[in-house]
């Protein structure tokens, strides 16, 4: 048994250091500087199409990503690996017929139109070539569940025929399914590709800027100063800068290895266990993808998907992230109230009025940012604004904080915020123009030469960071494609129907071990679109509403990165924890326990998702139903948690353990009943506790958490 756990966690750790090679520097070889090259020119591309400078059509937009995607990621691995000789070669050649197939999409796009249905022998020769590179890549990049589900979903497609009912399909021919998957926009070009090529890209982008201009700090000073002198509060640094990360990045493995590197060893220093310091930091940053504005990138797939606005994900989303933190924050509360565990020194934190006051202008394009996207602009327009007000507050504060007089720097920042104004009332060309000022006067000087290339060196690296992303997409869009082809989702779907039937719960049960399952292999974007695709129309057909159920699957496709036995999250958290992957993912599971009741509550209570229906919302009104459902859900997370630590004031006995979950269960139902036998559970399990621990007066311990 241990020698199969060792072996598990030797092949996670292969997989992992994929993900970690693209978080390392471009090697300083020849082919390192082809390849930084090729990252920038990718950045340049995306930024051009997306703020219109250039105008393409989106199929030829979609094929150049995912060409740029394969050419770089084949040689990419191989020099992080310092791979010579024959498979230098054979990545280079791999990223070669990569090209060549984005450059046949483009070359060929108009007469692909006129014959579309109706491929050429050459049609198909580069659709088998764009599939078989897409594959590649993926394995290359992400290990073999993701090919090899999508390859199974294939197959079917080729051979499902002979499938006895229901699960057979009337059949397609070969050129008809390399036509569909690699042509037009249902296969590798699909939904999820347009979203990679256009929001995501520009938000991985405006997330590597920010990060490059020391928003990281920031975020650690302020949540230092807010929570480290708390009880055990290295732990709650590691929720509040995480969770502040996640309003920027995106990506909890991400998150794990750059709030991780700072966070994991300060709460080990003070007394919490490696394993627990690991899950807190893996808890805390996968939720990053839960937490407006920018959120995950299934975010932006969702909104397609569903054809809403994103600031109606982001208003869906709002509350229940605020909760999921907050439901970290107390079980860290809780576990460092168990085990005596104290805050830190105030006289050694920082203080968050001076990191603010340096850094400010870092501020202000999250807050655009936000305006933006709850003003009504798309995403695409709000990230492109984004990005560039970034690169402007970098540019320009190289020179702004090099000006000896205070008025001087004042007049500089209202001639920035000109230009800022300017560009909504004359386009883009005012920001372009500016730009170009700012870099000529940068390259004047030292400082500013160093400001122009730390701004270089975030385009390439963005780019790098987009790679896993956008080859998830592509891949995952065979999936979407053979759905599309066969109708395969219906006999899922209608088996989750006919169980609901008898049962809701039943059928949300389902769907979240579906996603737990699945997520054992695959991100958290293919994990969405497979359950969303079979599990969403299904739970709409029992009456939850369209965008809670794709919430929740989001919801337990990022809670399956925490799951035993893969949770990449938790062992990204392995090597700064020093401790086993498999012990960080059950502390993580303990931390996020909380986070478990929130989606289910938010299908029987929809209004904790800002939503309309559900038994409150009628009985009390819409308004009142928020706050009453809000209130309701917090008591549950305090319920669950207590249940889960075994310590509120006290440390609890098996009775009020039970009797706490018990009560926690029964508010998950939005129905009088269960509410007030809840509440009753929850009245009885306060009592209880209030009576020991003034008969008893027991302190906690003071052991290591």
């Amino acid at each position: 048994m241990h020698d199969d756990i060792k072996t598990h966690e030797q092949a996670t750790a292969a997989e992992l250091s994929k993900h970690d090679a693209l978080t390392q520097a471009f090697p300083k070889t020849w082919d390192g500087r082809i390849l930084f090259a090729i990252a920038l020119a990718f950045s340049i591309f995306q930024i051009a199409t997306a703020a219109h400078l250039v105008d393409m059509p989106s199929q030829i937009v979609r094929a150049v990503h995912v060409g740029f995607v394969t050419v770089l990621v084949f040689p990419l691995l191989a020099a992080m690996a310092g791979r010579g000789g024959f498979a230098k070669a054979i990545a280079w050649g791999l990223a070669l017929l990569g090209a060549a197939v984005a450059f046949y999409q483009c070359y060929e796009y108009a007469d692909l139109l006129v014959r579309a249905g109706d491929p050429l022998p050459r049609d198909i020769a580069f659709g088998v070539v764009a599939l078989g590179v897409v594959f590649a890549a993926a394995w290359a990049l992400m290990g073999p569940a993701l090919p090899i589900i999508s390859g199974l979903f294939l197959a079917y497609s080729l051979f499902g025929e002979y499938l006895p009912p229901p699960l057979d399909h009337r059949g397609y021919d070969f050129s008809q399914v390399i036509d569909h998957m690699a042509y037009g926009t249902e296969g590798i070009y699909g939904i999820p590709t347009f979203v990679s090529s256009t929001y995501i890209f520009l938000f991985i982008l405006f997330g590597a800027f920010l990060e490059k201009a020391g928003m990281i700090r920031l975020f650690t000073d302020v949540s230092l100063s807010f929570v480290g002198s708390r009880r055990g509060g290295a732990a709650k640094v590691a929720i509040v800068s995480s969770g502040l990360m996640g309003t920027i990045s995106g990506s909890g493995v991400a998150n794990v290895v750059t709030t991780g590197q700072f966070t994991i060893p300060l709460m080990k220093r003070f007394g919490y266990r490696p394993a627990f310091a690991g899950g807190v930091e893996a808890t805390a940053s996968m939720g990053g993808q839960l937490m407006p504005p920018v959120m995950g990138a299934v975010a932006f797939i969702m909104a397609e998907t569903l054809g809403v606005e994103y600031h109606e994900i982001v208003k869906a989303a709002i509350i229940p992230a605020v909760l999921y933190f907050a439901s970290a924050f107390w079980m860290v509360h809780l576990e460092a109230g168990k085990y005596g565990l104290l805050g830190l020194p105030k006289a050694d934190l920082p203080s968050a009025r001076a990191a603010i006051a340096e850094q400010w202008y870092l501020l202000l394009p999250l807050a655009a940012l936000v305006w933006l996207l709850f003003s009504g602009y798309t995403p695409l327009f709000a990230g492109t604004v984004g990005l560039a007000f970034t690169a402007l507050l970098i540019l320009g504060s190289s020179i702004a904080l090099g000006l000896s007089s205070n008025v001087i720097r004042i007049l500089f920042w209202i001639g920035l915020g000109l230009v800022a104004a300017a560009f909504f009332r004359f386009g883009i060309g005012v920001v372009v123009g500016a730009m170009a000022l700012l870099i000529a006067v940068n390259a004047l000087s030292k400082g500013g030469r160093e400001t122009l290339a730390m701004c270089r060196d975030a385009l390439a690296e963005g780019a790098k960071t987009a790679l896993p992303v956008a080859v998830a997409c592509a891949l995952v869009g065979v999936i979407i494609g053979t759905m599309t082809l066969t109708g395969a989702a219906n006999t899922f779907g209608q088996f989750i129907v006919s169980v609901g039937g008898r049962s809701l719960f039943l059928s949300l049960l389902l769907t979240m071990v579906t996603c737990l399952v699945l997520g054992m292999g695959i991100p958290t974007i293919p994990n969405y679109i497979i359950t969303s695709s079979i599990a969403g129309p299904a739970l709409l057909e029992l009456g939850v509403p369209l965008i809670v159920s794709h919430m929740f699957v989001f919801y337990f496709g990022i809670l399956a990165d925490l799951t035993p036995p893969v949770a990449l999250a938790c062992f990204a958290a392995a090597p700064i924890a020093r401790e086993s992957g498999l012990k960080i993912a059950i502390q993580a599971i303990k931390v996020a326990a909380a986070g478990f009741v929130i989606p289910f509550m938010a299908v029987y209570s929809p209004a904790l998702m800002l939503q309309d229906g559900g038994a409150t919302a009628i009985a009390i009104g819409y308004p009142a139903a928020v706050v009453y459902t809000i209130m309701k859900t917090g008591l549950a997370i305090g319920l669950w948690g207590a249940a889960v630590i075994g310590f509120v004031a006290i440390r609890l006995g098996a009775v009020e353990r039970l009797l706490a979950a018990a009560a926690a269960f029964t508010l998950l139902a939005a129905l009088p009943l269960t509410d007030e036998i809840g509440f009753a559970l929850a009245a009885v399990f306060g009592g209880m506790v209030w009576r020991r621990s003034r008969t008893t007066g027991e302190k906690p311990s003071a052991k290591v958490a």
